[in-house]
Formats: C-alpha cells, sequence, structure tokens
C-alpha cells in the first residue's frame, strides 16, 4: 500500500532579511520543515520546442519592441533543504500559460489567443543564498472543457526544481486571492492545511514597485 505522502510544518519566521537581489523578504514559509515542498503534476504542456530565450524576464523577448500582454508580476524566493539551509546552484524551471490562459504548445487545444511576445518558458540557478527571481506575467486561467474535464484551472505557474544531491520536485506556485483555487482540482490533492505552502502572498516590490509574489521551494537530500 503506497505512504501518504508527508508535508513541511506550518510554522512561519517573521524575521526579515535582505537579499542579493536588493529586496527585503521574509524568511521562508518552509523554513522549519523536516520534508520537501509538496509534488504535483507536470501537466501535458510542458515547453515541447526549442526557444531562443529561457532567461529570467519572460516579458521581454530579444529582437521585439512589444512586452507580453498582461500584468508583470516579479516572483521570487529562495531553495532550502530540508534543515532550512540554502542551496546554491539549484535549477528552477518555469513555465506557464498566457495572460489568456493558453500555453505556447502544439498540442493546448485552447482556442483562446497566443502571445507572441510572451516567452512563457525561463530557466535559472539560484545564487550563494539559494535566492532565485523572474520577471513575468499573472498567468490567464482557462476551462477544462478543453481538455475534457469540468470546471476551470486557477491561474499557476510551473515549477521544477533540482540540484545534484538532492531529489528534484514538480511543483505549481499559486496566487493569494485567486477566487478559483478553492474549486481548482489539482491544488485539491494536497491536503488543505498544506495547501497554502503553494499560494504565494502578494507584496510590492520596493525598487520597481511591481507585485511580488514570494515562492519558497525545499528539496530533500537523496
Amino acid at each position: 500500500m503506497e505512504k501518504s505522502p508527508q508535508y513541511p510544518s506550518r510554522r512561519l519566521f517573521g524575521k526579515k532579511l535582505t537579499t542579493s537581489l536588493g529586496v527585503c523578504l521574509l524568511l521562508p514559509k518552509l523554513a522549519l520543515a523536516k520534508t520537501a515542498t509538496p509534488t504535483q503534476t507536470e501537466g501535458p504542456f510542458y515547453p515541447d520546442t526549442p526557444e531562443q530565450e529561457k532567461d529570467t524576464d519572460l516579458t521581454h523577448i530579444e529582437g521585439h519592441t512589444e512586452l507580453a500582454e498582461g500584468e508583470t508580476i516579479l516572483v521570487r524566493g529562495r531553495v532550502l533543504n530540508t534543515d532550512g539551509k540554502p542551496i546554491k546552484n539549484a535549477e528552477v524551471d518555469i513555465w506557464q500559460a498566457n495572460h489568456h490562459g493558453r500555453y505556447s504548445h502544439r498540442e493546448d487545444p485552447n482556442p483562446a489567443p497566443l502571445d507572441a511576445h510572451f516567452q512563457g518558458w525561463g530557466i535559472t540557478k539560484t545564487d550563494e543564498l539559494g535566492h532565485y527571481g523572474f520577471k513575468t506575467i499573472k498567468p490567464g486561467a482557462y476551462p477544462l472543457k478543453y481538455l475534457g474535464g469540468p470546471g476551470w484551472r486557477c491561474r499557476h505557474i510551473h515549477f521544477k526544481v533540482s540540484c545534484l544531491g538532492y531529489k528534484p520536485i514538480t511543483t505549481q506556485m499559486y496566487f493569494e486571492g485567486d477566487t478559483l483555487i478553492e474549486q481548482d482540482l489539482e491544488i485539491a490533492k494536497v491536503p488543505k492545511d498544506y495547501q497554502h505552502l503553494l499560494i504565494a502572498d502578494q507584496q510590492k516590490d520596493q525598487l520597481s514597485g511591481l507585485p511580488l509574489f514570494r515562492f519558497d521551494v525545499m528539496l530533500a537530500k537523496i
């Protein structure tokens, strides 16, 4: 019989720290956790075609004069081990739907518009203190009827995080205040007491004034 997944402690730190990215962030929700971040499905739309750019700014493609449609946001966080210590050089791979809720994927049946100016996929490495950061847009929600299911998928960003010596994880980040979270079938697979670990709260970046969403990821050693 398969064992039920073990989820992190809910204890939080309230102390602040200043990061190398020049912003003041709260210490992570997962700082005292003893197990990894809850995992979730990769989904059917992991990017399937090569892209020239997979950098940390998904709102602008080199050579384009126009920016991606939608609300520009920042996503920042840390990758930590299960003792709460930072992991440097971890690879953070994100992909997401565009402002209209459509992926740049050949098999996405959603008839919503594509956005030729949205990168949709980014990869980076964490710094010495485990920090990573992306500039992107808030993804649109989309109806599941095009995939043969009921309801909607709420706004979310897919994450793959890996580092030598640690078990890689695939998970998803959700947005605080999104009313569709309550009916989303994917986050419902995570026990309710731990869903908050996947929901990023909204802050304001002091330098740019952009909405800032904080998402920390914890990896277990192999």
